[in-house]
């Protein structure tokens, strides 16, 4: 009889035993599908948020114009960049209102033979926003920033491109998008000096060629 009930006491634990470790082995399942569902659930939201908002270099499109073609050496031209921007959205004036705003800025890589002289930017209009106590001066619909260049008499001839890259940042009445730089061109032909030249895209320019 002892011994009958000694292997009934040791049965008994044996099965408690592993219970107990079945139990265990079932609170790990559930804790590893607790976190994984929680994973799931942050990356949805998170997915969310990123898609609630479009790609800052996606905001803003520009185009590049040139006032003659061809540009002879020696001779004053312009080049037009006419940006325009996605409904709902605004970007930062090139003298913003606020020390803290990043301005709107187009730099360029200008090939051999090709001299910047003045770059002029559209004022922009005052706004008032959600996010500001004070009216704030952006770029809205569309701008236009008007370049001065001239061709020395070393510019190669031939086709040239103009390289331009805009800096900005974009909002909404919301939130801002990061700070970003998107790339545009402008193709020109140099030609001789004295060589004719027409002027282009007259509804940008003056129907007069630049002198």
């Amino acid at each position: 009889m002892n011994i009958r009930s000694d292997d009934a006491l040791r049965l008994s634990a044996l099965r408690a035993k592993s219970a107990l470790n079945s139990n265990a082995v079932h609170a790990r399942i559930l804790a590893a599908l607790i976190i994984c569902l929680s994973l799931v659930a942050v990356g949805m939201n998170a997915t969310a948020q990123d898609s609630a908002f479009p790609a800052a270099a996606s905001v803003l499109q520009p185009q590049a114009y040139v006032s003659l073609q061809p540009v002879p050496r020696g001779r004053a031209f312009e080049i037009a960049v006419v940006a325009k921007i996605s409904p709902g959205f605004h970007i930062n004036a090139h003298v913003p209102s606020e020390d803290y705003l990043i301005p709107t800025k187009i730099t360029a890589e200008l090939p051999a033979g090709l001299f910047l002289v003045e770059t002029t930017y559209p004022r922009g209009v005052m706004r008032a926003f959600r996010f500001s106590k004070t009216p704030l001066r952006v770029y809205e619909g569309s701008f236009t920033v008007m370049m001065k260049l001239r061709a020395n008499g070393s510019a190669p001839i031939g086709p040239q491109k103009i390289a331009f890259s805009v800096g900005y940042q974009a909002c909404n009445q919301d939130a801002c998008l990061p700070p970003t730089k998107i790339p545009v061109a402008a193709d020109l032909e140099i030609a001789v000096v004295d060589a004719p030249a027409k002027a282009a895209h007259a509804e940008i320019f003056s129907a007069a060629p630049a002198k």
